[in-house]
């Protein structure tokens, strides 16, 4: 039995201002709570493969757990929330935007306007492990990303709809483990164990 992609999906340090949908802006980090840093660091296996998004508060992240150049794939990026970008959704609410409400109503499956729809953004994550899991059949890799693509990952694994992964929490710093195992077959569906979901230091 060939042994299983163990994929360890970080998400990046808090944002100075985590209210407002960040996206595709490259924003940094301040410093995060070294206990914090040092608690997941532990957790890390010494021999993986990095991944990360090429973002600056994903690629800071890596850096501070030890990664010395990661392999970046815009596959990992956050999600592209187009014209809302920068914004809040209080902000958005009491500027009566008008795609809110077609949003609110399918909010995997509606595109902010200029962005891409968090469904869009499932199928480029489930393209990127399936990718990458080919490539590094059997070895631990490390992904430092987002909120967004880490919920597309545990869509992928549990074969959940998009609409259904957002239901999860995924803190800042948090750790996410997914093993993957090579499908029986050719153009075969891969099968998954979830070792644990969004552990973070308290």
């Amino acid at each position: 039995m060939i042994p299983p992609v163990r994929w360890w999906w970080v998400r990046h340090a808090p944002l100075a201002e985590p209210a407002r949908l960040s996206g595709r802006l490259d924003v940094d980090c301040p410093d995060p709570d070294p206990a914090a840093l040092a608690a997941l660091r532990s957790r890390l296996p010494a021999e993986a493969a990095w991944l990360s998004s090429p973002l600056r508060r994903t690629r800071r992240t890596a850096a501070l757990l030890g990664a010395a150049e990661p392999v970046l794939d815009d596959r990992l990026a956050e999600q592209d929330f187009g014209a809302w970008q920068g914004a809040t959704f209080a902000g958005l609410e009491a500027a009566r935007d008008p795609h809110l409400a077609a949003f609110w109503a399918d909010p995997a499956g509606t595109a902010p306007p200029g962005g891409e729809s968090f469904t869009e953004l499932a199928a480029r994550v489930a393209a990127c492990v399936a990718e990458r899991s080919g490539e590094l059949a059997g070895r631990d890799v490390v992904a430092v990303a987002h909120a967004g693509p880490v919920r597309a990952a545990l869509a992928d694994a549990l074969g959940l709809a998009p609409a259904a992964a957002l239901a999860f929490e995924v803190a800042p710093l948090s750790l996410t483990r997914l093993d993957r195992f090579a499908p029986a077959e050719p153009g075969g569906r891969a099968s998954w164990r979830v070792a644990f979901v969004n552990w973070h230091a308290p």
